[in-house]
């Protein structure tokens, strides 16, 4: 189990918005810690995915929760 270091609320929120926020919250992170997103916008799985493949992150886990969308970021 991964040892998150910041949650991020981006629930009701529509892209671009979740990743804007995620960005922002990485940049205030250490190289290596985790992030964990929860949104609703299902189009947020596939920008999640493109984030970290950009970011040079790692998505560690992305699943979906009660209509909610859970994942797991850490930064690179």
């Amino acid at each position: 189990m991964e040892t998150i270091s910041q949650r991020l609320d981006a629930r009701g929120l529509n892209c671009p918005l979740p990743i804007l926020r995620a960005k922002k919250a990485l940049s205030g992170l250490a190289s290596g810690e985790v992030l964990e997103v929860t949104a609703t916008d299902p189009g947020a799985v596939k920008d999640f995915e493109a984030f970290a493949r950009q970011t040079g992150s790692e998505l560690l886990a992305s699943d979906q929760v009660n209509g909610e969308f859970v994942f797991l970021l850490r930064k690179g």
